[in-house]
């Protein structure tokens, strides 16, 4: 299979995926219980991605530098810093242990 040939499969799934969601009635939407599941979806990707990015290298579990700026950052935030703050913060300690 090619490049090419497995972006437009990837398109089309996409596409398909969104045709169906909008195709869902309005009356299963307006359950409570699915719009708490909606709402919470789009955290628990992010968090997946931000897992997969700081503590994954290749097959195998890394605790590295990437890993002391998601904690400066998750501090940060619980200290309610500004976002330039958390992400200026968070590249410097990175860089610092990287440094040591």
């Amino acid at each position: 299979m090619t490049t090419w040939a497995a972006v437009v499969i990837a398109g089309v799934g996409c596409y398909l995926l969104k045709l169906g969601g909008m195709s869902v009635p309005a009356r299963v939407l307006d359950r409570p219980l699915v719009a708490r599941v909606a709402d919470l979806i789009p955290v628990a990707l992010l968090s997946a991605l931000v897992a997969v990015q700081v503590l994954a290298e290749g097959q195998a579990l890394v605790a590295d530098a990437r890993l002391a700026g998601l904690g400066a950052a998750v501090l940060l935030l619980a200290l309610r810093a500004p976002f330039l703050v958390v992400v200026f913060g968070s590249a410097l300690v990175a860089a610092l242990v990287r440094l040591v």
